[in-house]
């Protein structure tokens, strides 16, 4: 009999705790969702923390520690102990944590820094060029990359998600997406161009009168970059990649119908795969989409309405997707789509013509993480698997303040080596 009761005593005294944490101004440190059977663990301490931008990679290299931002600087997060420390003191925009070493690189003050999270070492690696900014280093630390402008852009609305991030485009009220269009239509010239992370040297590798934007370097290849053609998605052939020396751009994704769109593009962990958002047309068909660049081969994974999320990730051995859901505002006009969700891919077998070039359809198989009812998406969560795949991070207002908080994969009644449960190599049906 008691055990029978333990869920509905759950579904009534946890909420009933949150509530009270948020009339102290004292947010939970732990908690496990009464809706899902996950655990969720508040990461940050400080009011108005941030985690790192989806596809921005906040991970040190070895995979024990995560950076994050905070109104007075750059922190560290050591994700075994909790235990945080702060490594930059000030204003700093974060650009990535590095891959191959212990650094995170910013930029304050009109230049480039990079500083050693165990050590502080810290050093001044260039200037930004006029009308410049940099937003990705490469795989093994040797390149940053970035854009400037020449002229004047016309006013552009800035992203919901984060005040030091670039523009783009979902689901706008018409006067937003109007100045969109106006940058666009400008044709402004734009460079791409990278800077080494030793000498502070710049080289332009491409001009164009496209709007260059969301760069992001493969985390394995040290000369591939992708970056987007930026606008209402609708009017842009929006993913390409690039080598670091100019040559071999490509288009990743070619558009079929009117009113298709693409894009929050993102990189598998093993640097083969390009994932990105695809919606055929614009808010009625759901898929996350997959490029491998190496074979050229496609798979689309279909998701229900309600199920499509702001932004996807998947975790290091390319086995689970997650996604940060939304709310009735966004593009998908979900009306129970606020949560946290955990996906499964399942391969759609194919028992007939099986021919290079066609796409490889799938479906994602949701499981519910996070209630995120009380959290506002005007705050884009930005999901994120943890190195060691047992967790996913997101960022939320759902107290007030933005912290960063992380939902465990496993449910808490699952034993601990079963924190990555479900992970089998996608099946087909």
């Amino acid at each position: 009999m008691f055990r029978s009761r333990m869920p509905f005593v759950l579904g009534m005294v946890i909420p009933a705790l949150l509530v009270l944490a948020q009339d102290r101004g004292e947010p939970p440190k732990t908690w496990i969702d009464p809706d899902t059977g996950h655990r969720v663990v508040r990461l940050t301490n400080q009011p108005g923390s941030a985690s790192l931008y989806f596809n921005q990679n906040a991970y040190t290299a070895n995979g024990k520690e995560m950076v994050y931002s905070t109104p007075d600087g750059i922190w560290v997060l050591n994700l075994d102990s909790g235990e945080s420390r702060q490594v930059i003191k000030g204003r700093a925009r974060i650009i990535e944590a590095g891959r191959k070493t212990q650094n995170v690189y910013y930029i304050r003050e009109g230049s480039v820094f990079a500083t050693d999270v165990d050590t502080g070492a810290t050093r001044e690696i260039g200037k930004l060029p006029p009308r410049g900014s940099v937003a990705t280093v490469n795989a093994d630390e040797t390149l940053l990359a970035g854009t400037t402008t020449e002229g004047t852009p016309p006013a552009v609305i800035r992203p919901r998600a984060d005040p030091s991030a670039q523009p783009l485009e979902l689901d706008l009220p018409r006067n937003r997406e109007s100045s969109l269009d106006a940058r666009l239509a400008a044709r402004i010239p734009m460079t791409l161009f990278t800077m080494s992370t030793t000498t502070g040297e710049t080289k332009t590798i491409h001009r164009a009168t496209d709007w260059l934007n969301h760069l992001l370097f493969s985390p394995t290849d040290p000369s591939l970059l992708m970056f987007c053609h930026e606008g209402p998605w609708h009017k842009v052939d929006r993913i390409w990649t690039i080598r670091t020396d100019g040559s071999h751009i490509t288009k990743i994704h070619q558009r079929t119908m009117a009113m298709e769109i693409f894009g929050h593009e993102f990189w598998s962990a093993d640097g083969k795969t390009i994932w990105y958002d695809l919606q055929t047309p614009r808010g009625e068909d759901f898929w996350l989409a997959g490029y491998n660049i190496e074979t050229g081969n496609r798979i689309w994974y279909h998701l229900q309405r309600d199920e499509w999320s702001i932004h996807f990730n998947v975790n290091r051995d390319n086995t689970l997707f997650c996604g940060d859901g939304g709310d009735r505002l966004q593009v998908a006009r979900a009306t129970a789509g606020a949560w946290i969700y955990l996906f499964r891919p399942e391969l759609v077998e194919s028992r007939g013509i099986d021919q290079r070039d066609f796409v490889h359809p799938g479906v994602l198989h949701a499981e519910k993480l996070v209630n995120m009812a009380r959290h506002n998406y005007r705050l884009e969560p930005n999901v994120s698997f943890t190195p060691d795949q047992k967790r996913i991070v997101f960022r939320s207002n759902m107290f007030g303040p933005t912290y960063v908080f992380a939902v465990d994969v496993a449910k808490a009644n699952q034993a601990p080596n079963s924190a990555r449960a479900g992970e089998p190599t996608p099946t087909a049906r």
